[in-house]
C-alpha cells in the first residue's frame, strides 16, 4: 500500500476559457510522517506527436507532512501559446496532474481536454491564426486516467539499510500483490483506495495501468 493516496480531485472552473488558470482542488491520505515533501505538476501536452512540446505549467512543494488527510488547490497559468504548435492548438490533448517523492514519480492522473470556439461560426470555419481569447477549454474530469507507480518511501530505505549493514529483516508483511499492483488494471486495492471519494463529482477513477502514450491523441 502506498503511503500517499489521492482520495479525491475536484476539477474547478470547468469549462472555462483557454487563457485562463488550471485550478485542481487535490485532497490526499498520507499513512505516515515524511522526512521530505511532496512535489506536484501540471504538465500540459502541447502535441500528440512529441513529448517536445509538453509544458510543464507549475510545480509546487507540499510538506511537511503528518498521518492524515491534506487538501490544497492546486493553481497554473495556462500554457505558453508560442510553444505550441498552431495545428494542435484546437482539439483534443491532455493535461496531466503528477506527484513525486525525493523525485520519484508514485501517481500519474491525466484528463483529456477539448479546445474549441465557444462560437459556431468559428468552429466551423475556424481561423488560420487561432484567436486564443475566443476558445474554450472543457476538461473531461469525470474519467481520469489512473497509473501508480512503485517508489521507496522512507520507512522502506529505512529497512534498505538496515539489511545492507546486516540486520535481519522480516519480510512477512509484504503482500506480493502489493507490489505488483502498478500492473494490474481496476485492482481491488485501488477500489479501496478510492472507497468514499466523490467519484460523481470529478473524482479519481480506480484506473491503473495507463501508460503516458494511451493517454496521447493520436
Amino acid at each position: 500500500m502506498s503511503t500517499v493516496n489521492i482520495i479525491n480531485v475536484n476539477v474547478l472552473e470547468n469549462p472555462s476559457p483557454f487563457l485562463s488558470n488550471f485550478k485542481f482542488e487535490i485532497t490526499f491520505e498520507c499513512m505516515e510522517d515524511l522526512q521530505e515533501d511532496l512535489e506536484w505538476k501540471i504538465i500540459y501536452v502541447g502535441s500528440a506527436e512529441s513529448a517536445e512540446y509538453d509544458q510543464v505549467l507549475d510545480s509546487v512543494l507540499v510538506g511537511p507532512l503528518t498521518p492524515g488527510r491534506h487538501m490544497f488547490v492546486f493553481e497554473a497559468e495556462s500554457p505558453k501559446v508560442n510553444l505550441i504548435p498552431i495545428e494542435d492548438v484546437i482539439g483534443v490533448t491532455v493535461v496531466l496532474l503528477t506527484c513525486s517523492y525525493r523525485k520519484q514519480e508514485f501517481i500519474r492522473v491525466g484528463y483529456y481536454v477539448n479546445n474549441d470556439y465557444s462560437e459556431p461560426e468559428l468552429r466551423e470555419n475556424p481561423p488560420q491564426t487561432p484567436q486564443y481569447e475566443l476558445i474554450e477549454r472543457s476538461i473531461l474530469a469525470t474519467k481520469p486516467r489512473v497509473t501508480r507507480f512503485q517508489i521507496t518511501w522512507d520507512k522502506e530505505e529505512e529497512k534498505e539499510n538496515a539489511d545492507e549493514s546486516g540486520v535481519q529483516l522480516n519480510n512477512s508483511n509484504i503482500n506480493e500483490s502489493t507490489m505488483d499492483a502498478p500492473a494490474k488494471e481496476n485492482s481491488s486495492q485501488l477500489e479501496d483506495n478510492c472507497a468514499g471519494s466523490q467519484t460523481q463529482n470529478n473524482g479519481i477513477l480506480p484506473i491503473n495501468g495507463n501508460s503516458r502514450e494511451e493517454m496521447e491523441v493520436s
